[in-house]
């Protein structure tokens, strides 16, 4: 997690020069000028796609398949109980200890680790998202770039990310921010208050039609907005800033908990699971993460957290290499649920890092018949046959998934490699290519087309479909170098 910080303030110190150089030469959109061109929803998600490769190629997006996985069927959840149940969302976590969340244009919405940790129910998890797919469904992002059609992609891009880059570092954020104040956007920073009651307000609406217990919304800011109010400004956490809580506003959630009938939601189990696994990733050390685990067992008393402790501590066990204690841990846990996706993955892990190869596929094999098409299964089974030299069975796994689900950057980062080292360098290079571009770096993704283009014989249908990419990206790098100048 601290490599993905550092790569990404790298990006934001890019990002900060970028505007800084650019800021007083480009007119930026005013917010709620209705004389403008309203943002279409096909440029609203072509925006939300370019800000999310930015994330992914610098290192901001957690990694985690199963925190991702698990955020995208909560949102999912949520979203089928919108006023836009059929909007196409994305759901992912953001690699950075601070609490934070934001809604970025065409329903891409992140939740920092942090936040997740800092949660105390599945309901005040669900609240945070809520309260962001209300933003989107309510217009309240698509207001703020009204003439964003204006803009060439990069520039919007990086407008985007001035408004939101308090995910990884606040500081460099609200640095970032104050570079485009001089292209009188200052006051697209924050939402208005009457967006944030609106969004409080519809979001607790789709709370409670979700079957969570609406109480999450308002019980999370009032704990984050009492451990914050003497704290100094400069460091209260990113959510408070860009979503202002004040005492009457939690006021008015609280009296408004009267129109809905209670709900005693259950913390799920991949919920308690997924707070686990990202306490060992957010740990400074792998000792650390064993040590945290170790103590919580120690002290008792974790009500319905026993089970995610325990798989905590196998995780950190596995980390340290402490191989057949990890194991102990998974085989209890695995007795009370023989078919829990998260227990198996972890053994299934364990058993290929100690080397014991057969065991390690046979419970991917497993995994995989359990939980045909679930994309941690798919990915971490393909790199474990990749890794024991099992190339066309990993290659068959990954176009197969392809026909049938989304693919992503590393879904094409796998199948590079499988289609290399099965020999076939042309759909090796195309998905190199995929890779590169989904990773923001669109000018390595032209080079791989380039180098396709030159790796033999290829037939009609083979080089429209080359031809048509190249196209793309080249206009997309003719945009990227406007604005480099």
């Amino acid at each position: 997690m601290n490599k993905h910080r550092s790569h990404f303030s790298v990006f934001l110190g890019c990002l900060l020069a970028v505007l800084t150089l650019n800021a007083s030469a480009i007119e930026l959109p005013d917010i709620g000028d209705s004389s403008g061109t309203t943002i279409t929803p096909e440029k609203e998600r072509q925006l939300g796609a370019a800000f999310f490769r930015s994330l992914q190629g610098h290192g901001a997006i957690l990694e985690d398949l199963e925190t991702q996985e698990y955020l995208q069927s909560i949102g999912r959840k949520l979203v089928l109980y919108s006023d836009d149940a059929g909007k196409n969302f994305t759901f992912f976590p953001i690699a950075a200890i601070a609490i934070n969340a934001f809604a970025a244009p065409g329903g891409f919405i992140g939740v920092n680790a942090g936040l997740i940790l800092n949660t105390e129910t599945e309901s005040e998890l669900a609240g945070v998202l809520a309260h962001e797919i209300s933003h989107v469904t309510q217009r309240h992002m698509a207001r703020s770039f009204e003439r964003a059609e204006q803009l060439s992609m990069p520039m919007a891009v990086a407008l985007i990310g001035s408004l939101l880059l308090g995910v990884a570092s606040p500081d460099a954020g609200l640095a970032a921010m104050t570079a485009v104040t001089a292209g009188n956007v200052q006051g697209q920073i924050n939402f208005t208050r009457a967006n944030e009651q609106e969004a409080d307000r519809v979001g607790m609406a789709l709370l409670s039609r979700a079957e969570f217990d609406p109480e999450g919304m308002p019980s999370f800011f009032e704990r984050l907005h009492i451990a914050n109010r003497l704290t100094d400004p400069k460091f209260l956490p990113e959510f408070l800033r860009t979503h202002p809580v004040t005492t009457s506003r939690i006021a008015d959630s609280k009296n408004r908990l009267a129109e809905y009938p209670p709900h005693d939601h259950k913390n799920s189990d991949a919920y308690l699971l997924t707070k686990a696994r990202i306490e060992v990733i957010a740990a400074k050390s792998p000792g650390q993460a064993v040590k945290i685990f170790k103590t919580a067992l120690q002290e008792g008393d974790l009500g319905d957290a026993d089970n995610a402790t325990h798989y905590g501590y196998a995780l950190a066990l596995t980390g340290v290499g402490k191989y057949e204690k990890a194991r102990k841990e998974l085989q209890q846990l695995l007795r009370e649920d023989e078919e829990n996706v998260s227990y198996l993955l972890a053994l299934a892990d364990l058993e290929t890092r100690a080397g014991n190869f057969k065991k390690g596929l046979r419970v991917y094999r497993r995994l995989n018949s359990l939980f045909p098409g679930y994309r941690p299964v798919v990915m971490a089974f393909t790199k474990a046959l990749l890794r024991f030299g099992q190339v066309k069975q990993a290659k068959a796994l990954l176009l197969d998934y392809g026909i049938k689900h989304g693919t992503d950057r590393i879904y094409y980062e796998l199948l590079s490699e499988a289609e290399g080292r099965d020999g076939n360098t042309f759909e090796a290079h195309l998905a190199l290519a995929e890779y590169h571009y989904l990773s923001g770096e669109t000018e390595q993704a032209y080079n791989q087309l380039k180098i396709a283009e030159r790796s033999g014989n290829l037939d009609y249908y083979h080089k429209q479909r080359l031809l048509a990419r190249l196209e793309q990206m080249e206009k997309e790098m003719e945009e990227e170098k406007e604005l480099q100048k």
